[in-house]
């Protein structure tokens, strides 16, 4: 009698507990501060993720959900994705520990010109999740006075739905930086140089890509929208590189 080859078994790894959207916003807050469960379900509208339903209608998200949703936030906040072209990274197999190519090996549409300045912190199209006043005091830590102030200032606008008032993503920072810019004594009337100048940048780039923006063809248009995020992206670095040229000047 042979004795057969002993081979060693290693115990399997029991699976991992399903979290609710709650215990995954709480789970990720320490990476991604700004993260909320409002957040979470318009990325969930917009089909990026697909959490699995229980009979009552809650969410429960898998890990494989969490990694999707980490790659979204790292490619909104590291690359400054729009989320369409985050659908499109996730379509061709984007995984969670990928990293950006590194300089010396540029992507292929690199060579483009201003390529590297086109992907804006937010989209020109996607307005992102909507906060309500109460969310956008407690993310930012602003003051509800300080809202509306900059609201009586056309600083931001909101958007009234069923009696509240909601901000999108773009005008929830607006309201942070004009918090901490408040901590310096700037005040609302103080915006309005910014204000001023946002408004005449847009109407500049609106009279260069007009007739593109108002073509009837799908693909011109959409060509049209990617050149202003380009432009708007130029523009934003070639502003910022004269006031620290500026600033320079004040401080010799």
């Amino acid at each position: 009698m042979t004795d057969e080859p002993v081979t060693d078994v290693q115990p399997q790894e029991p699976p991992r507990k399903s979290l609710t959207i709650g215990a995954v916003c709480k789970a990720l807050s320490q990476e991604f501060p700004d993260i909320s469960i409002s957040k979470i379900r318009y990325l969930e509208d917009q089909k990026l993720l697909t959490p699995r339903r229980t009979p009552g209608g809650y969410r429960l998200y898998a890990q494989s959900d969490v990694s999707r949703l980490r790659t979204i936030l790292r490619l909104q906040r590291d690359e400054f994705l729009p989320l369409r072209v985050i659908r499109q990274e996730l379509a061709a197999g984007r995984a969670e520990d990928e990293r950006p190519a590194p300089a010396g090996n540029p992507p292929p549409d690199a060579a483009r010109p201003g390529a590297a300045l086109r992907r804006l912190t937010f989209s020109i199209q996607d307005r992102g999740a909507l906060y309500s006043l109460e969310d956008v005091v407690e993310e930012t830590g602003a003051e509800s006075r300080l809202v509306q102030e900059l609201e009586d200032f056309g600083i931001v606008r909101g958007e009234l739905r069923s009696g509240t008032r909601y901000y999108d993503e773009t005008e929830r920072e607006i309201v942070r930086a004009v918090t901490e810019l408040a901590r310096y004594g700037v005040a609302g009337r103080n915006l309005r140089v910014f204000k001023t100048s946002a408004e005449r940048e847009a109407a500049l780039l609106q009279q260069i890509l007009a007739p593109s923006l108002r073509s009837r063809n799908p693909e011109r248009r959409k060509e049209a929208i990617e050149a202003l995020e380009n432009l708007a992206a130029v523009a934003s670095h070639l502003k910022h590189l004269l006031l620290v040229r500026d600033l320079r000047r004040i401080a010799k």
